[in-house]
């Protein structure tokens, strides 16, 4: 199967919705940061609540919740589960 035709940023995902990570395209600090949060490839992410603007959104990661703006987890890629 070919990943890179199932795969959409972070950004897209619906609340509720869960996913896995296959890519980050961010660089610098803001990568360490994601990184260091544990938004490593393969790990499963869960989208909980989006703000009344639509930006940041809340995702729950590994027991943790984080809030990304929509810019940074576009960046992101995702396979959908």
């Amino acid at each position: 199967m070919n990943t890179a035709l199932t795969t959409i940023p972070l950004s897209t995902l619906g609340i509720g919705s869960v996913c896995q990570i296959v890519s980050l395209n961010l660089q610098g600090l803001l990568r360490r940061r994601i990184l260091d949060l544990g938004m490593v490839p393969g790990t499963p992410v869960q989208c909980i609540r989006k703000s009344p603007a639509g930006d940041p959104v809340a995702y729950m990661v590994r027991d943790t919740l984080i809030a990304l703006r929509s810019e940074d987890a576009s960046q992101i890629h995702v396979n959908p589960m």
